[in-house]
């Protein structure tokens, strides 16, 4: 997972292999610039980039697996194709995951796009 960058365009697949869409970008964390979050472009009318944690993830020969259902990915928090995901926003991605959210110590913000 450390080469995530790279599989940019590749296909996701839930955990039984259905396809959810295109891995689009990665969201590190910033206190520690590793991958935790992906976003997958999905929809063929209404496109839009849906939050996937990449935690549990495996990469596959032309795929990434990520360790949740297609219907629980295709109802995540979602920006649209050419927007970034504004700070204020942060805590509900985490929270549709049940995963714990917390600033910074100086308040900065937990996720960066590269």
């Amino acid at each position: 997972m450390a080469d995530i960058r790279e599989w940019r365009g590749q296909p996701v697949v839930d955990e039984k292999d259905r396809r959810i869409g295109t891995l689009e970008s990665v969201y590190v964390e910033t206190a520690t610039d590793e991958p935790f979050f992906a976003t997958v472009l999905t929809g063929v009318t209404k496109r839009r980039l849906v939050f996937v944690p990449l935690e549990g993830s495996v990469a596959g020969p032309a795929y990434l697996r990520v360790p949740y259902p297609k219907a629980k990915v295709k109802q995540a928090p979602a920006i649209g194709t050419d927007d970034v995901l504004p700070a204020t926003d942060e805590p509900e991605v985490f929270a549709y995951y049940e995963l714990p959210y917390a600033t910074g110590t100086g308040g900065e913000r937990r996720l960066a796009r590269r």
